[in-house]
Order: C-alpha cells, then sequence, then structure tokens
C-alpha cells in the first residue's frame, strides 16, 4: 500500500477520493469537487490516499498549527475492510506529523477530531462500510486516546449554506494523558482558524463561540 499527497483536483487520485468520500459521508460533510482547489493547493492542509493495486481504498486530511502546537484530523477514510487501512493511515499519518512538529520546532500539545455521536446519526449508512460506522469510529478513537470536549457542539456545513451541524462532538487527544481539560481560549481561537474558509456561519455557530469565550477551561470527557 502506497501513502500519497493529493495537491491537486487534477489529480486522478483525487476523483477516486472524492466519489469515495460522497458515497461515505452525508452530503452536508462534503466539499463539492471543483472548491477543493484552493485547499488542494494549501502546503497548510494535508491530503493523503492510501493506494492499494492502483485504487484509493483510503483517506486522510489533517493540519498542524505550529502556533497553537495542536493537530486536526479532518477525515479519515476506510473504503473496505480487512486491508488494515486504518492502521496504514495511523502510523503514516503520525510519521507526517512528527515531521511537521520537528520542522516547526514545536512540540505537539494533542490534536483535536470532529466525531460522530452513534445516536444522531443511525439512519446514516456511511457506505455501508463498517469500519466507517460512527461506534465502530468512535471506540476506535477512544481506543487512541480521545476524549470529548464539554461542551454542545456545533459546526458550520461545508456545502457552503451555512447550516448547523451538530451530529459531533469535538474531541481531542492529549499528548499527556494527565491533561483533563482545555483552556477555552484555545478552543476557540482553533475553530475560528479552523472555519475561517467558510464565509456562512450558523447562529448557533456563533453562540457557541461567545459561550466558549465565557469560560476558563473545558473539560475533557470519556467518548
Amino acid at each position: 500500500m502506497e501513502y500519497i499527497r493529493v495537491t491537486s483536483i487534477e489529480d486522478p487520485n483525487f476523483a477516486q477520493m472524492h466519489r469515495l468520500m460522497s458515497s461515505i459521508f452525508p452530503p452536508e460533510e462534503v466539499l463539492a469537487f471543483e472548491l477543493w482547489k484552493e485547499p488542494l493547493e494549501d502546503p497548510g492542509i494535508h491530503v493523503y490516499v492510501a493506494v492499494h493495486n492502483d485504487s484509493v481504498v483510503g483517506a486522510t486530511e489533517y493540519r498542524y498549527y505550529p502556533d497553537m502546537r495542536v493537530a486536526m484530523t479532518d477525515f479519515t477514510i476506510i473504503g473496505t475492510a480487512g486491508l488494515g487501512i486504518g492502521r496504514f493511515l495511523y502510523i503514516e499519518r503520525s510519521r507526517d506529523l512528527e515531521r511537521l512538529q520537528k520542522e516547526s520546532g514545536t512540540e505537539s500539545i494533542g490534536m483535536f477530531a470532529e466525531i460522530y455521536r452513534p445516536h444522531s446519526v443511525s439512519s446514516l449508512k456511511f457506505g455501508n462500510v463498517l469500519p466507517m460506522h460512527p461506534a465502530v469510529r468512535r471506540e476506535v478513537l477512544s481506543h487512541i486516546g480521545y476524549r470529548r470536549l464539554d461542551l454542545n457542539y456545533v459546526h458550520p456545513s461545508w456545502d457552503h449554506e451555512g447550516k448547523a451541524v451538530s451530529e459531533l462532538d469535538l474531541g481531542f487527544c492529549s499528548a499527556e494523558a494527565a491533561q483533563h481539560s482545555l483552556p477555552s481560549d484555545l478552543i476557540v481561537r482553533f475553530l475560528r482558524q479552523y472555519y475561517s474558509a467558510l464565509p456562512n456561519k450558523p447562529k448557533e455557530w456563533e453562540e457557541m463561540i461567545r459561550e466558549l469565550e465565557g469560560r476558563d477551561e473545558v473539560e475533557l470527557l470519556p467518548l
């Protein structure tokens, strides 16, 4: 299996990845094909595909913010079971994030991830790929070390319609297991930066941000 970076919508691997993504995630979670042009060309956004026998069988996107010393896993896609795709992506992503930390002269305090709540999306099939089922993914992320932040989380929809998507928790995997909370101002700073590409923010998102701005810390709870 090969770990290949995608930096252009003209790359045939991207067309395969986008089809795979569209077959698994709900429509509001998938950026339109043509709108990927700028993100793929952004050196700070890392999109990699897992290629097996010339076919894209998995993918992951992530970022590292040296100024905040946090990473974000945008998504992880496993296209089929039984190939070890999840482990492959996890190991290769970890190696690359270590490289990014070394190059920036920083040490990460942890990684954010948006994590589906299984009871909220029970009607969604997630491509009928069992490893992508929200309950499976949530337990895997818990095993890795993710916990959920104690807030009523919403995010702007990626279809640019400004809808509030509320079926997820905001999770964080701390580099230090003994860490039990995050500073609220770090969360606000991260979310404003992460969603700066989406001009249409729902009022629910703005209300969440204001609520966070009124807090000092946000507790990390079990998934």
